[in-house]
């Protein structure tokens, strides 16, 4: 999994007029699509790990063994993605529960429904993360 949208489909939240920003029902919505995701890049990781316990034996062909030494690298690699990916989850919650979901580490300002929904573990504003790619590209020249 390459993002941090969770595969189980939630719907997306449907703001009522005159509804504060992170609101108790938006906090309590953006909680359960986190919990959601947490579950299942966890049971993703566990399933890893109970299919490389019940792994056959190495292949005798030196290709097979490659190919599946392979698989196995980037099978390794996801997972990896994903236990990092579990702790910005818990990041999240953890911002939910002191009160500071939603809002933008650098500058302060609403990070917004639709950037959440789309990525659940924002932390920047799109401007900050704007401002921040840019930085990261002139570095890398």
């Amino acid at each position: 999994m390459s993002d941090d949208t969770p595969r189980k489909s939630f719907p997306p939240y449907v703001l009522a007029p005159g509804e504060d920003y992170m609101s108790e029902r938006q906090t309590a919505h953006f909680r359960a699509v986190l919990d959601s995701l947490k579950l299942e890049l966890m049971g993703d990781i566990e399933q890893t790990v109970h299919q490389l316990q019940d792994e056959a034996p190495a292949p005798a062909d030196p290709n097979d063994r490659a190919s599946l030494e392979s698989d196995l690298a980037l099978e390794l690699r996801n997972r990896d993605r994903e236990g990092r990916l579990i702790k910005k989850v818990d990041e999240a919650l953890g911002r939910i529960d002191a009160g500071e979901y939603g809002y933008c580490d650098s500058c302060g300002v609403e990070i917004g429904l639709k950037r959440l929904e789309a990525r659940p573990t924002a932390t920047l504003c799109i401007d900050c993360k704007t401002l921040e790619e840019m930085r990261e590209r002139q570095l890398a020249k």
